[in-house]
């Protein structure tokens, strides 16, 4: 079993030392055997680049140095119903390639790159949440409740933007479901209901493996590549 990590690797980014032990303690607890690629971002001009894995995993870590490589590698996994886990800035181009390509808006743009765009579907948030952790309320029936057993958990962030509210009844009204929020209602997972296993969260769940745990939400990805 193969699997992409879509991201320009730096290892002093601690969601990218989490996410190889992360990959091993699913794969151990589900007894497959795995092996996982960092693929930068600027080697991906179009689908053969990662048309052979059998998941794709967009990791933290954005700016990407080739924005238009990780829409790509999310693009592909949206329509080829790949399994695709997109954690902190893959939750960020995850929204902007449905933007884009799902609902058609061409101008859709994340804030961080395109601080005067007309249409910023990702934005600042409100309150920076740069190495914080905080209660999530999951959604019942979504794929990531089902991956952790429970409705509420707690997990941690490295991130400064989020999807804009004021595009989020549009974002939402169709496949793009809201899986997970916090307290104060604020949207902190996605998913495609009608996709085999496509989840994005702002929050990094990887992190838990940095602790000897393997996060559900990655054994939920190794168990969609192996089905």
């Amino acid at each position: 079993m193969n699997i992409g990590l879509i991201g320009d690797y730096d290892a002093g980014i601690t969601a990218h030392q989490a996410i190889p032990p992360a990959l091993r303690l699913a794969a151990a607890q589900l007894g497959v055997s795995l092996r996982c690629e960092w693929i930068p971002t600027g080697e991906i001009i179009d689908a053969e680049r990662i048309r052979a894995f059998d998941g794709l995993w967009c990791v933290p870590g954005s700016p990407y140095q080739n924005m238009n490589g990780a829409l790509c590698a999310i693009r592909f996994a949206r329509e080829a119903r790949r399994p695709f886990l997109g954690t902190c800035g893959g939750f960020q181009h995850a929204v902007v390639e449905y933007a884009r390509n799902v609902l058609g808006w061409s101008n859709a743009e994340h804030a961080e790159t395109a601080p005067d765009s007309a249409r910023p579907v990702v934005s600042l948030l409100e309150c920076s949440l740069v190495e914080a952790a905080d209660s999530i309320v999951l959604k019942p029936g979504t794929r990531i409740h089902a991956a952790y057993g429970c409705r509420e958990i707690v997990e941690s962030y490295r991130c400064r933007y989020g999807l804009n509210p004021l595009f989020l009844a549009e974002l939402t009204s169709g496949r793009l479901q809201i899986g997970a929020e916090d307290r104060a209602g604020d949207v902190r997972a996605l998913e495609l209901d009608d996709h085999p296993f496509f989840v994005a969260t702002l929050f990094q769940p990887e992190r838990a493996a940095l602790a000897g745990k393997c996060p559900p939400l990655v054994a939920a990805l190794v168990r969609a590549c192996r089905a």
